[in-house]
């Protein structure tokens, strides 16, 4: 079996990994592998390698999760979770979770942010938001999305974007109007109706596919929690930016299709869309910036223009985001460089 070449982005993964992980294709006695190669890799520890079939050149993917770094546990149960409920998330075929592989079908190599653009959206977005409405009648004793966690994700923001990244330290008083919008932020989070949320519900992880698409990975942090969070993931996306009348004209067809039941007017949902976009996205400009100091991945800092204008648009919306706002106006964007 042929192997990939280690380079400094595969070097997490020692050859005592590589070797563990060839041996146990291997012994795979109902599949024969060649050529083993990388296929992705996520914001965490995991790794996905992609295999040939000796029979009948089908490929398969492979995802190593060191046991010490990573849990498969909840991968392979919100993967029970997702295909019973008829989303087309892969099929595990084999499992080891003392050693940390699993082996699974292929949902192939085009993501829908290689596939996006303005003739492809509608339809592409349409059978996302299917997929979304199947997800969402999930029932599971899965993590609540409380607001521990959700404060938990925003002191991200001030740790790692501002601190870490910009350098920018906060007096006690703009803690204090920061603390503030955290507390909105997550009232109106928690006011919403709890659903079924995969959290990462985004062009890069939802995968073009012939047969029910869009195929779905990168789950296995699904919580019970605010039903607008997996629009936002989708429609307020980190890597792609759509104008504001298309978003809303999705979110009619997801309200149109969903038996979830919104028991407020729309501009109360509009505002409960927007606020949890704040929060994700205040989230995401933290983990975007700690993936380059902490793991070693500055990728995501070429992201960090696009999550900010959504937070700064948004607070130009809503009075009782003003604070933020000016907080953001005074500190980062006063800096030369500050949008990133």
């Amino acid at each position: 079996m042929s192997r990939p070449q280690t380079d400094r982005a595969g070097q997490e993964h020692s050859q005592q990994r590589l070797d563990a992980l060839e041996n146990w294709l291997q012994s795979q006695a109902d599949y024969a592998f060649t050529n083993i190669r990388p296929a992705s890799s996520d914001a965490s520890f995991r790794r996905y390698f992609r295999v040939d079939r000796v029979h009948d050149a089908r490929s398969l993917i492979v995802m190593d999760a060191p046991p010490e770094l990573e849990d498969i546990g909840p991968f392979l149960h919100v993967t029970r979770l997702l295909r019973n409920a008829g989303v087309h998330a892969p099929e595990i075929l084999a499992k080891d979770t003392r050693l940390g592989f699993v082996l699974m079908s292929d949902l192939g190599n085009r993501p829908y942010l290689g596939e996006l653009n303005n003739d492809t959206a509608e339809s592409l977005y349409k059978d996302a938001i299917d997929t979304l409405v199947n997800m969402q009648q999930i029932e599971d004793d899965l993590p609540r999305y409380d607001a521990g966690r959700l404060q938990a994700e925003m002191d991200l923001f001030e740790t790692w974007y501002l601190n870490r990244h910009l350098g920018i330290e906060l007096d006690p008083a703009r803690r204090g109007e920061l603390a503030k919008i955290f507390a909105l932020l997550i009232q109106s989070a928690l006011s919403q109706p709890q659903a079924f949320v995969h959290r990462d519900y985004h062009s890069r992880n939802l995968m073009l596919v012939d047969d029910i698409n869009p195929g779905v990975i990168d789950y296995q942090d699904a919580v019970i929690g605010p039903v607008t969070y997996d629009l936002v993931s989708l429609f307020k996306d980190c890597y792609i930016e759509w104008p504001r009348d298309r978003v809303e004209h999705w979110l009619e067809i997801w309200l149109g299709r969903t038996s979830i039941d919104i028991d407020v007017d729309y501009a109360t949902f509009l505002q409960w869309f927007d606020m949890m976009g704040v929060q994700r996205h205040l989230k995401v400009l933290g983990i975007f910036a700690r993936l380059n100091y902490r793991d070693g991945k500055p990728r995501y800092l070429d992201d960090l223009p696009l999550t900010l204008k959504y937070v700064i648009d948004t607070c130009r919306h809503y009075a009782e985001l003003a604070p933020l706002q000016e907080l953001l106006q005074s500190t980062v964007l006063a800096q030369p460089g500050g949008a990133r």
